[in-house]
C-alpha cells in the first residue's frame, strides 16, 4: 500500500460522485447569487425608482459588493471542482503536485479539489 502511486478506478469513481454533488450545489448557489445581482428574482422597483436615502443606498452597494465577491469565490470553487474531474479522467487525481505522493482520502473527501496534502500546504507557507 505504501508503494501505491494512484487511486484505483473504484476509488476515483467515489471521488467523482462526491465532486459531482458538490458541483451541482455550487452551480445552484452561484446561479442564485447571479440572479440576485441581476435583479431577476425581484419585481421590485429598486433598479428604476430614484432613491434619496444615501445610507440605505450605501448599504445596498456594500451588500452587492459582498455578493460579487462571494460569486467570484464560488466561481473559483466551481473551476477547482471541474479541474478535479479532469484529473480523475486523466487518472492523476489525488496526487500531491509537490511530492507526488497520494493525498489522504480523508482530505480529498473534505476538500475534493485539493492538489496538495496538508503537509505540502503547510511547508509552502
Amino acid at each position: 500500500m505504501a508503494d501505491k502511486t494512484r487511486y484505483t478506478d473504484e476509488e476515483l469513481e467515489e471521488f467523482r460522485e462526491i465532486i459531482n454533488e458538490k458541483l451541482a450545489l455550487a452551480r445552484r448557489d452561484y446561479d442564485q447569487m447571479m440572479r440576485v445581482l441581476m435583479n431577476q428574482d425581484s419585481n421590485d422597483v429598486d433598479d428604476t425608482s430614484p432613491t434619496y436615502k444615501a445610507l440605505e443606498e450605501g448599504s445596498t452597494t456594500q451588500t452587492k459588493e459582498e455578493l460579487i465577491q462571494m460569486a467570484a469565490r464560488q466561481q473559483k470553487f466551481i473551476q477547482g471542482l471541474e479541474a478535479a474531474l479532469v484529473r480523475i479522467q486523466n487518472k492523476t487525481y489525488g496526487i500531491d503536485r509537490i511530492t507526488g505522493q497520494l493525498i489522504p482520502k480523508e482530505r480529498l473527501r473534505a476538500v475534493p479539489h485539493a492538489t496538495l496534502s496538508v503537509e505540502s500546504k503547510m511547508n509552502r507557507k
